[in-house]
């Protein structure tokens, strides 16, 4: 049942409309120095995308982002940043692909073929390379097993190369939503139903702020402005208040 509602889930997200602001390939180019950064140093930058895309908000954690089995069953609620930091150093693979579909479901973005192209050639290099260490096991010749020491280090290349250009994509992803590139309004915290559930009969609305430009201050947006100094609302006139006389006294008539 529970792997059924994630193939739902799964299906779902390939319906999303919206798109990367970057695609995997353009991440180099995008921001080459957080690429290197997410390269080399992957968990660390992994957890710093999670508290990121979390709002930095250490509460709203759950292991995995509520998408594995055991989300929820951690712990989490009493020490989130030591299960974060648990998370990303022993199963970093899980938490850059959390961290992504978190993002994707808040934002309804897509993954576009190209992706998907180059997330299933890693995968499938990496069951290529460990058939052939299987091979090379068995039958216990050197030049298979050489053969798989180059494919396993050449699968480990392009693992660490692609969760650095998802991360450094998830990067830029949010810094679009923290308007970050130009006069783009920025984004609105959602709430805590909305980052960690989906089973909400009306999901509360997460979007872009609305505008209060012209609201007075320490007015809440949506309500209408309340009167000063015994002058009528605009827009809003009681209905004991007399209409204006026409035309108006100390001109001729």
């Amino acid at each position: 049942m529970a792997s059924q509602e994630h193939l739902d889930k799964m299906q779902l997200r390939q319906n999303y409309r919206n798109l990367w602001h970057t695609d995997l390939m353009g991440t180099i180019k995008a921001d080459a120095p957080y690429c290197c950064l997410a390269f080399w140093c992957g968990p660390c930058v992994s957890y710093l995308l999670r508290k990121r895309a979390l709002y930095n908000d250490m509460s709203r954690y759950v292991c995995c982002a509520g998408y594995m089995p055991c989300s929820g069953r951690c712990g989490e609620s009493r020490c989130p940043e030591l299960c974060l930091a648990t998370e990303v150093f022993l199963c970093f693979g899980n938490s850059v692909a959390s961290t992504r579909f978190m993002l994707q479901d808040e934002f309804n973005i897509q993954t576009t073929r190209c992706d998907n192209c180059i997330i299933g050639f890693m995968f499938c290099l990496q069951q290529i390379a460990c058939i052939f260490s299987i091979v090379a096991m068995i039958v216990g010749s050197e030049e298979i097993q050489e053969a798989s020491q180059l494919l396993s280090c050449l699968a480990d290349m392009v693992y660490c190369t692609v969760c650095a250009c998802m991360q450094t994509q998830h990067k830029i992803e949010m810094d679009k939503r923290d308007g970050m590139f130009g006069p783009q309004p920025v984004m609105a915290v959602p709430p805590v139903q909305q980052m960690s559930r989906i089973d909400q009969p009306i999901p509360p609305s997460v979007g872009y702020a609305p505008q209060t430009y012209g609201q007075p201050y320490g007015q809440p947006y949506g309500y209408p402005p309340q009167p000063h100094q015994g002058y009528p609302v605009a827009g809003y006139p009681p209905s004991n208040y007399p209409p204006p006389a026409y035309p108006p006294s100390g001109y001729p008539k």
